[in-house]
């Protein structure tokens, strides 16, 4: 658990080295678009996760049956250390999706899937 007013500057930090993440990750990894994280502090940092988003499910597809997966763990993996953050095993924190798959089953409307997909503790 992290107190209430030092969730703001771990925020901070963590979209700061995320983001870097993310563009060092766009030129290497075809058809990835973005990344997001979400967390509930309550339960901090188990329950912080990292999802890449790729274009559509083939491109994902093929990066899961690559060597991408194991760069974008270590991209996390990077970004997470720089921000000052332990989770241990960071592939218990990575997820994987696709705006195709979101189009499919959420009309492309990002903020209700991560919502009804819940944070784990």
């Amino acid at each position: 658990m992290i107190a209430k007013r030092e969730r703001g500057k771990v925020e901070r930090q963590l979209i700061a080295s995320l983001t870097q993440a993310c563009e060092m990750a766009k030129p290497t990894l075809p058809g990835f678009c973005w990344l997001t994280h979400r967390v509930d502090y309550r339960h901090f940092p188990e329950s912080l996760e990292v999802t890449w988003v790729f274009d559509t499910h083939a491109n994902l597809a093929r990066a899961l049956k690559g060597d991408a997966q194991h760069r974008m763990h270590d991209f996390t993996a990077e970004a997470l250390a720089e921000a000052g953050i332990d989770t241990g095993d960071v592939s218990r924190h990575v997820n994987f999706d696709s705006e195709e798959a979101c189009q499919s089953a959420h009309g492309g409307d990002w903020q209700r899937r991560l919502r009804e997909t819940p944070v784990r503790h």
